[in-house]
């Protein structure tokens, strides 16, 4: 192979250095972030604590009946010696106050908190949320929602195992059910993907968000940093914008044992979940600055690789088989982490079409996130 003409070019050379660079942050993305939660649950949090303190389980409900009928016999059953769940009903329509009235006749645990007035001028979930806080009596908050079900019975004993000295968050993990077809392996991979995104940077010292299907703080933190009240006018991030304003490396924790991990329930619709996902990127503004920086990291390199390796292979300015290789050991590196993510999420096959969806989630991610920017939904997920 001939390099003269590379050597003596400027424009073929900006373009390898470029290839080189992307490369190189790409397999760190995947070894540092990915690897490290798929090889940490094997070991275990290293954070246990043997102290059992008093936990209130808090979730709102808006129209949620059935999926309350499969959540909250695991709730109530938890082998746990002091907790409560409160359960704030908030305009349902449907059965949901029927369910929670059978269930109180029967678990002296449940608290439920009924709302039959629209009187949260602040919109979207954070209002409902605080009012289950508020009215919780226990030193440990632990966040759930209505279509998810514990692991197991010993969810709770697992989530508050991650406290130990100095810690006032820990951080739980989701696992999708129910998801059928193309729809639910797009679902399976976002989830594991951006779970691991969150989970891993935390691992590294970089909490930035959390997920509300199963996140928990002391109930005393949540109150000393005032809540909720810097983002209230802003109907989404009851989860992510707290976490992501009070978060720090010496105070959070990470719980990745399979027993404190949650299962909750895929959406049947692309609408269904398209809207979920514009939820979520609608606070990603509001991330601190060094956030922002660092989670544009990731979709930069992206970019910037398949740019530089197009540009390289279509103007035959390089040669096609050392381009070939370079992908070829990107795409390898990446489904080995992603192998070792979906054993952490029990999840089947998207590992291997992994560099597949990435392309994808790559491109509708830019364009929710423009969307997200332009997003007046009032409604709360």
């Amino acid at each position: 192979m001939d390099f003269t003409n590379v050597l003596n070019s400027t424009y073929t050379l900006v373009l390898l250095v470029c290839l080189l660079l992307s490369f190189v942050l790409l397999c760190l993305y995947y070894g540092l972030v990915w690897m490290k939660v798929g090889l940490k649950s094997r070991k275990g949090t290293g954070n246990e604590s043997t102290e059992l303190p008093s936990v209130s389980v808090v979730m709102v409900a808006h129209n949620e009946a059935e999926m309350l009928k499969k959540s909250l016999p695991y709730l109530l059953e938890q082998d746990y010696p002091d907790f409560e769940v409160v359960v704030v009903d908030y305009l349902s329509q449907d059965d949901t106050k029927f369910v929670l009235r059978v269930c109180k006749e029967n678990y002296s645990c449940l608290k439920p908190i009924s709302f039959h007035e629209d009187v949260n001028m602040f919109k979207g979930k954070k209002y409902p949320l605080s009012i289950g806080i508020k009215s919780a009596t226990k030193d440990v908050i632990l966040l759930t929602d209505p279509d998810c079900v514990p692991s197991g019975f010993d969810w709770i004993r697992t989530m508050v195992s991650g406290y130990r000295h100095g810690v006032d968050m820990v951080l739980g993990y989701g696992m999708l059910t129910g998801g059928k077809g193309l729809l639910g392996d797009m679902q399976q991979y976002e989830n594991m993907t951006f779970s691991a995104s969150y989970l891993g940077m935390a691992l590294m010292g970089v909490p930035y968000a959390g997920m509300g299907r199963n996140l928990s703080y002391k109930r005393k933190f949540f109150f000393d940093q005032e809540g909720f009240i810097s983002h209230y006018s802003i109907p989404d991030g009851a989860d992510d914008l707290f976490v992501n304003q009070n978060a720090k490396k010496e105070n959070t924790a990470v719980m990745l044992d399979y027993n404190g991990a949650v299962n909750c329930e895929a959406r049947e619709t692309m609408h269904q979940w398209h809207q979920d996902r514009l939820h979520r990127y609608a606070t990603h503004r509001l991330y601190k600055p060094a956030h922002k920086m660092i989670l544009s990291v990731y979709p930069a390199s992206q970019y910037l690789f398949l740019a530089s390796i197009l540009w390289l292979w279509i103007g035959a300015l390089f040669p096609w088989q050392i381009l070939a290789a370079v992908l070829a050991v990107k795409i390898a590196w990446q489904i080995i982490c992603a192998y070792h993510l979906a054993k952490v999420f029990k999840v089947n096959r998207v590992q291997y079409f992994s560099p597949f969806l990435e392309l994808y989630f790559l491109i509708t991610n830019t364009f929710l996130t423009f969307f997200a920017l332009r997003k007046k939904n009032k409604q709360w997920r």
